[in-house]
């Protein structure tokens, strides 16, 4: 029995839990857009938010270095952990019943994602697509680093392939649009080919560019408390975990995972690789990911954050973010092998080991100022992270001292307590 049961503190990886509290407090830093302001802000600030000054300073500094990178790091020790979990109780003679367990565990992070999703009311949470998406993971628990890299690789070109698809089709669905108004103003009749791309591209337009119409009244239905942003949010909700789930998140997410069971396994996250690997890492990373970064987001801006180029440049996308995403890890661990700010590194181990409470924490504390204070769309995007440092304050100095007084952040011990279905020991 003592097999099954969750691993103790001898067998953490510090430098892992340090790169869990980086990615997990990072997340935040693009989280807090879609929390606190109506899309398309996200990815567009003339939609809502500022587009101008420190506004347009702060999209252009994210896009660069967080967009998409901390998202990965966060799935990448996602798929680390499939390892860590398992290979211990392997090691020690289970069986079948591990199998039993792994399953349930995603299953209880599904279920905690819905709940994530609908309840505390944010559709861009990725817990749903963690369990969703780890479900796949344990037939390649044993497969061979280059192998795992091999495949993640091959997964990131569909989607590089599928995004070049969709930047054709946006053309297309464009130019059948004006040609549509042409042959409306002579009075010809329209081919039903053209008419479907025409009314495709009202439809794109339409989601990606609202009208400002309905960008206030989602301001005013989620200003009108909690019951009201429920509602409000409930068909992005269904959205993010139905047709976008299946057609970005297999992709991006799936190929994180795999990449991070292989680096795992070449223990490039437990910090014992030589400072010149870790150097390089760095170097190339940051090197290849951040003037490709830089061009794209420039042009973006350039455009007036033009519609078809968003789609253009999609195509580049995981050629910029995955390099980025490397040189943090790369950046982390020479933190960590340093043996400087071991204070520090301390306590971004704490926030790491509470990773889920932590995560799930940052859209309780950050609703309730925008839903329970009725502050959502009331604040610049550049406003926002102000709220961003508060809240990386408060979980850094609670983390370190939670972990005093508990073994395990709240919804830790909960997610362990059923994972075993057994009361963990919750108290030191």
């Amino acid at each position: 029995m003592t097999i099954f049961q969750p691993v103790g503190e001898k067998g953490r990886i510090s430098s892992v839990d340090i790169l869990r509290g980086v990615a997990v407090l990072g997340i935040l830093t693009i989280n807090i857009v879609g929390l606190g302001l109506p899309d398309p802000s996200y990815f567009d600030p003339t939609g809502y938010g500022g587009s101008s000054g420190w506004n347009l300073r702060v999209f252009f500094i994210n896009s660069i270095f967080f967009e998409g990178a901390m998202r990965g790091i966060f799935a990448m020790l996602f798929g680390a952990g499939i390892i860590l979990f398992i290979q211990i109780k392997e090691e020690a003679g289970a069986g079948l019943e591990l199998a039993e367990i792994w399953y349930r565990r995603l299953i209880l992070l599904i279920i905690f994602g819905v709940a994530h999703s609908y309840l505390l009311v944010w559709p861009g949470e990725i817990l749903f697509s963690y369990g969703m998406i780890g479900l796949l993971l344990f037939p390649f628990r044993n497969s061979r680093p280059r192998n795992l890299i091999l495949i993640a690789t091959g997964i990131l070109m569909v989607g590089m392939i599928l995004n070049f698809g969709e930047a054709n089709t946006a053309k297309r669905q464009q130019k059948k649009y004006f040609k549509a108004l042409e042959m409306f103003n002579k009075g010809d009749s329209v081919p039903h080919s053209t008419l479907m791309d025409y009314y495709g591209w009202i439809e794109r337009y339409a989601v990606m560019k609202p009208t400002e119409e309905r960008l206030e009244n989602r301001v005013r239905n989620m200003q009108g408390g909690y019951f009201s942003a429920v509602k409000e949010m409930a068909k992005d909700s269904y959205y993010f975990e139905s047709e976008y789930h299946y057609r970005h998140n297999y992709i991006d997410i799936l190929s994180m995972m795999l990449l991070g069971m292989a680096l795992l396994k070449l223990k490039v996250f437990h910090a014992k690789r030589s400072f010149r690997f870790y150097g390089l890492l760095v170097l190339i990373g940051y090197g290849i990911g951040i003037p490709l970064n830089y061009w794209e987001t420039t042009i973006y801006i350039e455009s007036d954050f033009d519609l078809i180029t968003y789609y253009d440049l999609l195509r580049s996308y995981d050629l910029g973010r995955v390099p980025v995403m490397l040189g943090h890890v790369g950046l982390v661990m020479l933190f960590c092998k340093s043996g400087f700010f071991k204070l520090l590194q301390h306590a971004m181990s704490a926030v790491g080991r509470m990773a889920l409470s932590n995560y799930l924490l940052q859209t309780i504390i950050v609703n309730v100022f925008f839903i329970g204070f009725s502050q959502y769309g009331r604040l610049q995007r550049y406003e926002l992270y102000y709220i961003v440092l508060a809240v990386w304050v408060f979980q850094i100095i609670l983390s370190s001292i939670w972990l005093k007084y508990f073994a395990f952040g709240p919804f830790e011990w909960l997610w362990r307590s059923l994972t075993y279905r057994k009361f963990q020991q919750f108290k030191r």
